[in-house]
């Protein structure tokens, strides 16, 4: 019997985003016949333990993120900086034990600049080679991106999943000008979701998808609430939490929905109003769904993306203060397609990395 070479795979735990972003990561690995092992904690463990039952799994715990509930994160920013880098250290010693007892032979590391190990081929997954500082802590995106930059380097790929040429998703945030960063491949966007080429029936006016971190995910959820009273129009609320809350929304209430449930109501909705998280935008890009896009408050990735992709027409977008319904229905952007060759180049990463590594225990640097 020949050996399979095994992957760890590594969500970061901000949201479900990373987590359902890699879904398609892991199936390729599968369906290629590697032996997939997947270490993550709280909802990205929940979520793809349900998604992968028959997967081992292991709890490796990563670093918190919560925001204020003002629109400024200045200050949350300011005391993140330092619990990054401490858990980036205290993940790198926490993976040695699971690499030596897991014979682990590639890691796939999702935004955890921690995970990697000289016993092992290290692959890092990223669509931000430059992060969005706020306020005056833009003086030192420079800096920040010249410190990541020395983390992605001692990863053996980095694999941004986004289009490579200029038209593409994610603009400056991983389109960055005299990267000297040479181990990167574009994969393109990657989704969960399945396009039905068949008719469907839409019956669903406006779907609202809520993510992201508390208090800002309760804030937008009050203000579609009170929106939503007296429209006459077939609408959705996914929630994206389990808290046993009352919700006083007219229309149907989900808590959290798996990826085919989810896929089903994407497809049957005529407008999708959303967070304009990496994630979600590839969704709504793979699926041809028209959305308006309302970034968390203090978000900078996340009002850069819906900034970027409001003026390049792709969706429309407002902030959340400013949030109206009325405006988001009479200002319905048609998704367009973006003209270009979509190869599957992740099945191809994975395919070279399978003929390197076959049936050999470890990569040594």
């Amino acid at each position: 019997m020949s050996y399979k070479n095994r992957v760890l795979i590594c969500p970061l735990n901000w949201g479900l985003g990373h987590a359902t972003r890699d879904v398609p990561i892991i199936q390729k690995f599968i369906n290629l016949d590697f032996e997939v092992i997947i270490a993550a904690d709280g909802i990205s463990y929940d979520y793809l333990k349900k998604e992968f039952p028959a997967l081992t799994f292991i709890v490796l715990p990563g670093y918190r993120v919560e925001y204020s509930k003002w629109n400024s994160q200045l200050v949350r920013m300011l005391m993140l900086i330092p619990k990054i880098f401490y858990w980036t250290f205290k993940e790198y010693l926490l993976l040695k034990s699971i690499v030596s007892d897991y014979n682990i032979d590639i890691i796939v590391s999702d935004n955890r600049f921690g995970l990697r190990n000289r016993h092992t081929y290290n692959i890092f997954i990223t669509h931000q080679l430059k992060v969005k500082f706020p306020g005056v802590l833009r003086l030192f995106e420079l800096i920040y991106q010249n410190i990541s930059n020395v983390f992605i380097k001692k990863f053996d790929e980095c694999w941004v999943p986004d289009f490579e040429g200029e038209s593409n998703l994610s603009g400056e945030l991983s389109h960055t000008k005299n990267s000297k960063i040479s181990n990167i491949y574009f994969v393109n966007p990657l989704s969960r979701f399945l396009k039905q080429e068949t008719i469907i029936n839409k019956d669903i006016d406006i779907l609202f998808i809520l993510s992201g971190p508390e208090p800002q995910r309760s804030i937008l959820e009050k203000i579609i609430e009170e929106q939503s009273i007296n429209t006459n129009l077939q609408m959705v609320l996914v929630r994206g939490s389990n808290t046993e809350t009352q919700v006083e929304f007219e229309g149907r209430v989900i808590n959290v929905a798996d990826t085919s449930s989810l896929n089903s109501l994407l497809l049957r909705s005529n407008l999708v109003i959303c967070r304009s998280g990496y994630t979600s935008v590839m969704d709504l890009f793979i699926l041809e769904k028209n959305a308006v896009l309302v970034p968390t408050p203090g978000q900078t990735e996340q009002e850069y993306l819906a900034k970027y992709l409001n003026n390049k027409g792709f969706f429309y977008s407002m902030k959340q203060k400013e949030f109206s319904l009325k405006k988001a229905i009479e200002n319905i952007v048609k998704c367009p397609k973006i003209e270009v060759d979509i190869k599957d180049l992740l099945h191809r990463r994975i395919e070279i990395l399978k003929q390197n590594y076959n049936n050999r225990r470890y990569y040594t640097h």
